[in-house]
């Protein structure tokens, strides 16, 4: 794959969890406010990206889905979405800042072991290396960090039951799923994933989705709603799918890392933190370590079948 290609993949995966920086704050405040419940928020991130990127389709290219790739796509959704968010949405609730930050810090460490087994990708020791690194930094950032903010005021078992299940599931998601989404454009693949995961929401919560009180909200909260749906769902898994088919599913999920160091610059910036030198120096391991994934040995490339 050429450099060109590569940057535009990581590009596209720092975007993406530089949003979802945001996003853990956004989140926590509407949490904190008690007027949605997590199934309430996942059911509108899923209809509001549902309806954007199928809108969207309708000015690309059509493709057409066989039936075998539609259950796979299926499957992908309820990995990479539903269980993905949901348990992500509840375990906020349930989970100090502290608490949640380092229960995430896992997922690079399942993507790259999902890896090795489904697409035989290497596990080397510069992958090892950079990832215990850039987990070095964030864990630095976690504990001298006093503006993440929100969450529950002690975290309950099955916050970090939920939060380990919101790490596994994404990371087979990346782990498993890339020869399926290299076959087809992003709107394509993501009107299908969100409209699954939509269904799939409204199964269990439609009945308390239609009575969601939008009159009774304050409109900040109502501001960051239609953040966490526009920026942090359909913007953000736009860009995701672009990164996962140009870089290797360790690196796509090493960008994990970037989160917690986005949304304690969001803290130093307005206020409720301080830069202070250590801070710099655990910024600075985090994106070494990415640096150090990018340059570890690939697995051979995936050939895939021409499409018709």
């Amino acid at each position: 794959m050429n450099k060109k290609s590569t940057l535009v993949g990581h590009l596209a995966c720092f975007g993406a969890y530089c949003i979802f920086g945001f996003n853990i704050i956004a989140c926590k405040n509407i949490s904190n406010a008690n007027v949605l419940t997590p199934m309430d928020l996942f059911c509108l991130r899923a209809t509001g990206a549902t309806a954007l990127f199928w809108l969207l389709s309708l000015f690309m290219p059509k493709e057409k889905v066989p039936l075998r790739d539609m259950a796979q796509i299926f499957v992908a959704s309820m990995l990479g979405l539903f269980l993905t968010q949901v348990s992500f949405l509840k375990a906020v609730t349930m989970t100090t800042s502290i608490d949640l930050s380092i229960a995430n810090t896992c997922t690079p460490i399942l993507t790259m072991v999902v890896a090795a087994i489904v697409l035989k990708e290497p596990i080397t020791g510069k992958k090892v290396g950079g990832i215990l690194m850039s987990l070095t930094g964030v864990l630095i950032l976690v504990f001298n960090s006093v503006g993440l903010g929100g969450g529950a005021s002690e975290t309950q078992p099955m916050g970090i039951v939920l939060t380990i299940v919101n790490a596994l599931t994404f990371a087979l998601y990346l782990g498993i799923f890339r020869p399926l989404i290299s076959k087809y454009n992003v709107v394509t693949f993501m009107k299908w994933m969100f409209l699954f995961s939509m269904l799939m929401g409204l199964l269990f919560n439609g009945r308390h989705f239609v009575r969601i009180p939008f009159a009774e909200m304050e409109s900040r909260v109502l501001w960051q709603v239609a953040f966490v749906v526009f920026f942090a769902t359909f913007v953000s898994y736009f860009l995701i799918p672009i990164g996962q088919k140009r870089i290797r599913p360790t690196l796509v999920s090493m960008y994990n890392y970037v989160q917690p160091t986005i949304a304690t610059i969001i803290s130093i910036a307005i206020g409720l933190d301080k830069m202070t030198w250590l801070k710099v120096v655990a910024m600075i391991l985090v994106f070494a370590g990415v640096w150090i994934v990018n340059q570890s040995r690939a697995a051979a490339p995936i050939l895939h079948a021409e499409k018709k």
